[in-house]
């Protein structure tokens, strides 16, 4: 393969492949992520109003993903990534300078907006760009060396994060935008990749958009898999995003730490996170190989759901349960993207890569609703426990029903 051969002769991917994982260097979640749940409580909210937060994310979501990728698909993935990426700049800027529920609401429906525009076209960009050089199956890998890059960057940015936070909680949010705004100067340098300019996706209408959508979500080799991970898998582990924060801090506050150094180790212990992930994710092409993506998606809710289990039994194992499941989480979605996208033509592949999101979106919000409630009444890991088990429960359902995963081509 042609890719591959250039790699093999200057040791060094492509241009474009360059940009792409400078492109991922920007995303500055981790500035933001140790203390952005400690953020949200300081401002007075509760669990519940965190979860009707993210609730409203992710209807958001529900609402705007099939128009951006359908937006993505008609004036570029570039383009759209730069509005996505413009919009989530302006968002953080406005997060960190509010102190009350409401803005925050109007502000995450703005913060999910710039996701919808940024989530197809992303991986609909990468994957048209290594088809260009007939290298397309090299999707997973080069995603994962870019996850790799992002995290490697993010477990720096989540130490400096958490001392920012410790001074004030406002001031990752201040640095994130400022980050995330380099992404833009870096997205103007990029061209649309010949496949996609190729595909005169100009005459698409958004209605056959929509029937393209139909027909990807019906097929029998991507129905039980967009259950069985976009649904059920992507719901349940977004739960630990949520409240990891909140049990960290009472485990290492049960562990003898003072109050005041916990936001500190929480950019330690997110750092140590990414490192963990980057580790992970740059062999994401390696486990491809290895072992595959019948036995990877076969083995991983149970793997997964017993952890979430476990933890509420024994709350120190939350710390390492925490590594294994963000570790996961990139190396999976890089395959995820692998098993569609090589069962997608270009024509609307932005949209359909959104639907995708869309459906993880709308599958989430009684996830985060329960769990905030069962939190405010009992404990956050006891929800995240519930949530390992109707992992567990609902994946061997999908299993005996039909298996998620086909035969890789």
């Amino acid at each position: 393969m042609a890719v591959l051969f250039w790699m093999s002769q200057r040791n060094l991917p492509p241009r474009s492949v360059l940009k792409y994982y400078l492109y991922k260097s920007t995303k500055a979640v981790e500035f933001y992520r140790p203390v952005m749940y400690l953020f949200f409580l300081a401002q007075g909210l509760d669990f519940t109003q965190i979860a009707i937060l993210e609730a409203i994310y992710n209807l958001t979501t529900l609402a705007g993903e099939i128009p951006t990728g359908y937006i993505g698909d008609r004036v570029g993935r570039r383009n759209s990534l730069l509005i996505g990426t413009v919009i989530i700049s302006a968002t953080l800027v406005g997060i960190g300078l509010s102190n009350s529920f409401l803005p925050l609401a109007v502000l995450y429906i703005c913060w999910s907006m710039g996701y919808n525009f940024r989530s197809g076209s992303e991986d609909a960009w990468l994957y048209d760009t290594l088809t260009d050089d007939l290298s397309e199956d090299q999707f997973a890998h080069v995603r994962g060396r870019g996850e790799s890059v992002s995290l490697a960057i993010g477990a720096g940015a989540a130490i400096v994060g958490g001392y920012l936070g410790s001074i004030d909680l406002s001031y990752p949010w201040f640095v994130a935008a400022a980050m995330t705004t380099l992404g833009v100067l870096i997205l103007l340098t990029i061209d649309e990749p010949e496949t996609y300019e190729q595909a005169d996706t100009s005459d698409l209408s958004l209605r056959q958009t929509v029937s393209i959508v139909k027909q990807v979500l019906s097929r029998r080799d991507i129905r039980a898999f967009v259950l069985y991970y976009y649904v059920l898998y992507a719901s349940v582990t977004y739960l630990v995003f949520v409240f990891l924060q909140p049990i960290f801090e009472s485990v290492v506050l049960d562990l003898g730490v003072s109050e005041t150094q916990v936001e500190s180790l929480l950019g330690w212990f997110y750092a140590a996170y990414s490192l963990f992930g980057a580790g992970l994710s740059y062999y994401t092409g390696a486990i491809r190989a290895r072992l595959g993506l019948q036995t990877w998606f076969l083995v991983l809710p149970f793997g997964v759901g017993g952890a979430l289990v476990g933890l509420y039994f024994f709350p120190v194992l939350a710390l390492p349960a925490f590594l294994l499941i963000r570790g996961l989480s990139d190396v999976t979605r890089s395959l995820a993207g692998q098993y569609i996208n090589d069962r997608i033509e270009t024509m609307g592949r932005a949209t359909v890569l959104s639907a995708m999101a869309m459906v993880s979106g709308l599958a989430v919000v009684p996830f985060q609703l329960g769990s905030g409630v069962i939190s405010d009444v009992v404990t956050p890991s006891f929800a995240l426990a519930v949530g390992g088990v109707v992992l567990i429960v609902i994946s061997i359902g999908i299993l005996l029903w039909e298996p998620p995963v086909k035969q890789e081509r």
